[in-house]
């Protein structure tokens, strides 16, 4: 694809009137190393980075480079806020919520139980007050943010027996992302579980692990979670929409020219928009073999439902007694969701409850 479709396609087409072409060719050649806290092997989220970097140059025409380096390459997985804040880097690609251990803000970034949608969250960020307030955050750590796409609603994870009451997750050693829902699910009596990706299978064949969530069909079936752990439930109500964020050194994006501030953002939003376009082509794909190959599809009880909105909910008013800027942040994205979910149920919601009742 040539320079001048790539802009078309980002939405940018008004800065080439601008003169903006020219201006690139005669600035310095800028490189710039991005760090990612994924494998190369999810090709989804970690393909959201080398999109980036593949549409900076292409429409610098070669003038920008953007080196994508995936975890542990550089620095740790989590060690990326650390390398932003002190200039080691110019962007990540991460999860916020990784790094509620430093402020339970991050969370915002991400996902938060019971929280916004992948499209709620895009409005909420780029038409409500969610990317004013979190980049006000963010500056603490010397950081801007940018959406890199969203996997949706995600899956509520692995067990290796049902769980068919509140009762049945007490004591179950769980092994779960970070964020606020570990909070929550401790309450209901769950024994959170921190470990890497690539050692959870050979845990839950052994008995030592329980459950685990990871994202959804497409990228749990390639870590062979059905072989060793049958029931996968549904909804994951912990990550409603997950947002992956391109973290800038705002220190960098400050020095750049605004010609490439301007493809900066339009890149982002072109490898925003293909990851999360891929997660919606490939998941009900990836779901229909795991089910051939025996995967009991379970949801969850509206009895634990109802109780993990309950412990959420005691989560958030605990965060919000001690910090008032987590209090103005919720607060804020509640109000917004409150207006979504109103016009869901006119709208999507409506259509898709229809939709998926009749035979096509």
């Amino acid at each position: 694809m040539d320079r001048r479709s790539i802009i078309k396609q980002a939405g940018i087409a008004g800065v080439l009137g601008a003169g903006i072409a020219p201006a690139v060719h005669a600035q310095a050649t800028v490189r710039w190393r991005l760090a990612s806290s994924f494998p190369k092997s999810l090709d989804t989220i970690f393909g959201s980075a080398e999109m980036f970097a593949k549409t900076v140059r292409a429409l610098s025409g070669g003038k920008f480079e953007v080196s994508v380096h995936a975890a542990g390459e550089l620095m740790p997985a989590f060690g990326v806020v650390d390398a932003l804040q002190s200039s080691t880097i110019e962007m990540a690609q991460t999860a916020p919520y990784y790094y509620t251990g430093k402020n339970s803000i991050f969370a915002f970034g991400c996902a938060v139980p019971f929280g916004l949608t992948a499209r709620q969250m895009d409005a909420w960020m780029d038409h409500g007050n969610g990317r004013k307030l979190m980049d006000a955050f963010y500056a603490n750590y010397n950081i801007k943010s940018r959406s890199a796409g969203n996997t949706g609603t995600q899956m509520g994870g692995w067990y290796r027996k049902e769980i068919k009451t509140v009762a049945d997750l007490k004591g179950l050693k769980f092994r779960m992302g970070g964020g606020l829902f570990g909070e929550a699910m401790q309450k209901l009596g769950v024994v959170p579980q921190n470990m890497p990706a690539g050692d959870v299978y050979q845990a839950l064949e052994k008995g030592t692990l329980d459950a685990t969530e990871f994202v959804g069909p497409y990228d749990d079936e390639k870590l062979g979670f059905n072989k060793v752990a049958p029931f996968y439930y549904y909804p994951g109500w912990w990550e409603g929409g997950a947002e992956l964020e391109f973290f800038i050194n705002a220190k960098a994006y400050a020095a750049l020219p605004a010609e490439f501030q301007a493809i900066v953002d339009a890149a982002t939003t072109v490898a925003a928009r293909d990851m999360t376009a891929k997660y919606d082509a490939f998941n009900p794909i990836a779901l229909k073999r795991l089910v051939a190959a025996k995967t009991q599809l379970k949801a969850f009880p509206k009895e634990i439902m109802d109780a993990g909105y309950k412990a959420s909910m005691e989560v958030f008013a605990e965060h919000e007694a001690k910090s008032p800027e987590f209090k103005t942040i919720h607060q804020d994205m509640r109000a917004f969701q409150r207006d979504q979910l109103l016009w869901a149920r006119y709208s999507e919601l409506r259509f898709d409850n229809y939709m998926t009742g009749v035979k096509l």
